[in-house]
């Protein structure tokens, strides 16, 4: 029935609806069709070795890309099953909004669907399915319906979703292909104990270990209703119970407030070095007096241990640099020494500028060097030791099953780069030039001794232990990397 005024205005009329049944019509068309997009991965394993994997807890962290605006807030339900509920708070154009998705149908070894209840599509549909091919191989597809809102005006929209579905789906094959190839139930289960779990490298390592077949736990401070996978500790009071746990096979310590966030005054280098200094002596205090002491002990430190040493390449056994953040990680190096007393293997993880859009350096600089504001840094000739987080998270599982590895072990890309290719290749990445500079005297006025030891400061590190050891990179080399983790493939 269409509205009276219309009739009476001799606009529509009863029965033939002369003018606007066309236009209707065709909106309504518009609004009942949906758009498909596909991808397909042959993996070299099992396909019920893939589908598990799906169910495992920290897939879906594993599978979202760290750029994407996309957060799970809850969950209802285990696994991939029937009736389970995820739900995600997403940013479109910056706005938040919540996503609900449910998983609807189940077929073991082949299918499991969800579908959107709530959010940004007018219609989603998410298929997952695996087909075995030949004995060892399989082939993973995703396939999403989907319909955007308002109708035919959002037709210009498609081609646009469509690429930020390809973006977003190269990476999860990507990264699901080379973990189920390279790192998933490859080494007998362990129990890991991580501290500086909610920082940007430990949000990261959970999921991953959790999907390669590993327990983990998390070091947390809040008191009160604590997870099954939370153990309470507070460092700066010497309080950590681990007499009443069980048996960890590695201990990871990430504990360390961000260096490279305003002036470094006095107060401000006091808790820079306490925010190190003290998680790792009480760590290295309950981990020595156990009675059953763990077979590793990683303590990350920084290639900023080295300090500026200009275009020298700097391996494991070059000496300590001079300025205030080379003595801080020799301070927090230091604190790891009573669990080489005690017997346990220990490892100091010298970490160059960890590539991830999900925060750091690179999640800093992303922005103005997309808008085409990237700068320059003085003369540009400074190096950057990088590391991708994909392999940052890799060469800490290697080194944990790698009993000859010990000591410090410099955690950066076999080929770091000056400041000024740094620059270009990431404003390349966007289709952008580098057209600024920031003066060293602008640098050192804005930022004082930060500035001067973060983004003046040059070391050329090179990952000899790793190498020598034959961890095998992903990214090598700084473009691929770059365009893999802000999925940037076209």
């Amino acid at each position: 029935m269409f509205p009276k005024p219309l009739k009476r205005l001799g606009i529509l009329k009863t029965k033939d609806q002369v003018i606007l049944e066309p236009i209707l019509s065709l909106l309504g068309r518009h609004k009942m069709t949906f758009d498909v997009y596909k991808k397909a991965t042959t993996i070299n394993t099992q396909t019920s070795f893939v589908f598990n994997w799906h169910a495992r807890n920290g897939a879906i962290f594993r599978l979202t890309p760290p750029w994407a605006p996309l957060k799970m807030i809850d969950k209802k339900g285990v696994g991939i099953d029937k009736g389970v509920k995820v739900i995600f708070e997403i940013k479109i154009f910056g706005i938040p909004m919540i996503w609900e998705a449910e998983h609807f149908e189940y077929q073991k070894n082949k299918i499991f669907k969800d579908r959107q209840i709530r959010g940004p599509f007018s219609k989603w549909v998410h298929t997952h399915r695996f087909s075995q091919i030949g004995n060892g191989s399989s082939i993973m597809e995703d396939k999403v319906e989907f319909r955007l809102p308002f109708g035919f005006l959002s037709r210009p929209f498609y081609g646009f979703a469509k690429r930020q579905f390809e973006r977003m789906f190269h990476y999860r094959h990507r990264i699901l292909k080379y973990d189920m190839e390279h790192h998933v139930d490859k080494t007998p289960p362990k129990r890991f104990l991580i501290s500086g779990a909610g920082g940007t490298v430990g949000s990261a390592l959970v999921p991953f270990l959790r999907t390669c077949g590993h327990k983990v736990v998390r070091l947390v401070r809040k008191k009160g209703n604590l997870l099954p996978d939370e153990l309470f500790w507070d460092p700066h009071n010497g309080i950590l119970d681990l007499e009443n746990t069980e048996y960890f096979d590695a201990v990871i310590n990430l504990n360390g407030v961000d260096i490279s966030r305003g002036k470094w005054t006095n107060s401000r280098k006091r808790k820079i070095i306490a925010s190190r200094t003290h998680p790792t002596r009480l760590l290295v205090k309950k981990i020595t007096g156990l009675e059953k002491k763990p077979k590793v002990f990683l303590s990350s430190s920084a290639v900023g241990f080295y300090g500026d040493r200009d275009d020298h390449v700097l391996t494991e056994s070059d000496e300590n640099g001079a300025c205030f953040i080379a003595k801080v990680c020799r301070r927090w190096e230091n604190q790891s020494q009573a669990a080489v007393s005690a017997g346990i293997r220990t490892v100091q993880l010298r970490i160059g500028i960890v590539l991830t859009p999900a925060g750091g350096a690179l999640a800093r600089m992303e922005l103005p060097f997309k808008m085409g504001c990237g700068v320059r840094v003085g003369n540009g000739r400074q190096y950057m030791s990088w590391i991708s987080m994909d392999d940052l998270l890799s060469s800490i599982l290697f080194i944990v099953n790698t009993p000859e590895i010990k000591g410090p072990v410099n955690l950066t890309a076999p080929n770091p780069v000056t400041n000024t290719v740094f620059s270009k290749k990431l404003a390349g990445v966007f289709s952008k030039k580098v057209f600024f500079v920031l003066p060293k005297l602008v640098a050192k006025v804005l930022w004082g001794q930060m500035g001067k030891e973060t983004l003046l400061a040059s070391a050329r590190v090179k990952p000899e232990k790793l190498l020598n050891h034959g961890f095998q990179f992903q990214h090598e080399t700084l473009l691929p990397a770059l365009k893999d983790l802000l999925g940037r493939q076209d």
